[in-house]
């Protein structure tokens, strides 16, 4: 398992767990030690269960160099580069490092969220440094399709579309898939797959967009638009999103930018719903701005500000990509001495951030700032005399 993070140490869990020996393979040292602990370094329910029990038992390990093994997943992060282009340079090195333990009938498979094309990108690669392996190992895509916070369940339960190199590949990768996942397992090819990633996660932000260009309307036109999109939704072929205050994790807020950069004139919509999902963010910092001058003009003093959410979504510690965090950022770049309190009740520390206590911040400040929906902050209180600002639906969704 090249890659312990977010997908690939609850994947190793898995298969793990169902008495195959598992390699975690990681970069960072100190995620290789606590696993090896039989501890884990993210926060996803059961995750740390399902570990514990792996390691003491032998099925689980993690180290800094590969060992051999006879099937090599690819669960390594690809993030975009400049002008959001896609960076492959992870799955390269992954490839890469377990070169030399390829051997005939082995398996390789790409779970990795990637551009159309790397898994016949990674074929040309591992043919050309080692010819003698063409036509004797199987490669595959198979993506995942899990949402944080039911991770464990949706890896066993979920879909799952699998595109080999040619149909002998498919068929084993299914072949493998099947001892460990309990929902249907769909035959296509690797570029078909590497596809249906790609608008599964464009798909969401389109209309996620729609929902938050909505809520942009509904701010200047003095309509609630959790309202409006409850009664919409209340016709039996509409089904609105709710708006939030941007686009983040590593794959909505990543993914698009897959098909845009390979296909700018083609991908309108999704170009602009990117744009869209972005520009919330920054619409919402400028809200809290707004609402900090306000304050001072109307009370004479400058405003105590709880931000609440650091998180790309509720009740998780993912940070990555998070619209949160980046209005965070770019409010406390416009501060003018008033006092902050940055509340995200996932996690205890952060590198740049002071974390406060929700209950603390909420009594102390006296403009509240919901940027997540997280369950903690739904039961602080509604009827109160301070200025809320609500992003996520904190005071709306029932």
């Amino acid at each position: 398992m090249m890659g312990l993070g977010y997908i690939g140490l609850p994947t190793a869990a898995l298969i793990a767990g169902n008495k195959t020996k598992v390699n975690g393979v990681d970069v960072n040292p100190s995620v290789v030690e606590t696993i090896n602990r039989g501890e884990v370094h993210i926060v996803e329910p059961d995750l740390d269960k399902a570990v514990a029990k792996a390691v003491e038992e032998g099925f689980l390990n993690a180290s800094l160099e590969p060992k051999e093994g006879d099937v090599y997943l690819i669960v390594v992060p690809t993030p975009f580069k400049e002008k959001n282009e896609p960076d492959i340079s992870y799955v390269e090195a992954a490839t890469k490092a377990i070169l030399p333990l390829l051997k005939e009938g082995d398996l390789y498979i790409i779970e990795s969220t990637s551009p159309i094309g790397t898994t016949e990108k990674m074929k040309d690669f591992i043919f050309s440094a080692r010819p003698e392996l063409k036509g004797k190992i199987f490669m595959a895509y198979c993506p995942e399709r899990v949402l944080p916070g039911n991770v464990m369940y949706e890896l066993v339960h979920n879909d799952r579309v699998i595109g080999g190199i040619d149909k002998d590949s498919t068929e084993r990768a299914i072949d493998f898939y099947s001892k460990y996942v309990k929902g249907s397992l769909h035959s296509t090819n690797a570029r078909t797959a590497e596809m249906c990633k790609l608008i599964e996660n464009s798909s969401r932000d389109v209309q996620i967009a729609f929902a938050n260009e909505l809520s942009l309307i509904c701010d200047k036109a003095d309509i609630n638009v959790w309202e409006l999109i409850q009664l919409a939704n209340k016709h039996p072929r509409v089904n609105i999103l709710q708006p939030g205050c941007g686009v983040g994790g590593h794959c909505i807020a990543v993914d698009p930018y897959f098909i845009v950069s390979d296909y700018p004139m083609e991908s309108k919509i999704i170009g602009t719903a990117r744009e869209i999902n972005n520009y919330k963010s920054f619409w919402c910092a400028e809200k809290v701005q707004n609402e900090k001058l306000k304050f001072e003009l109307e009370h004479g003093y400058k405003p105590r500000v709880a931000l609440m959410g650091l998180a790309f979504k509720p009740n998780i510690d993912d940070l990555r990509e998070s619209p949160a965090k980046y209005i965070v950022q770019k409010v406390l770049q416009n501060a003018n001495n008033e006092e902050y309190f940055i509340v995200e009740p996932n996690i205890d520390t952060h590198n740049v951030f002071k974390i406060t206590d929700y209950k603390i911040a909420f009594d102390k400040a006296d403009i509240v700032v919901y940027l997540v929906a997280h369950n903690e902050f739904k039961e602080l209180p509604r009827d109160t005399t301070k200025r809320v600002i609500d992003f996520c639906g904190v005071l709306e969704i029932k």
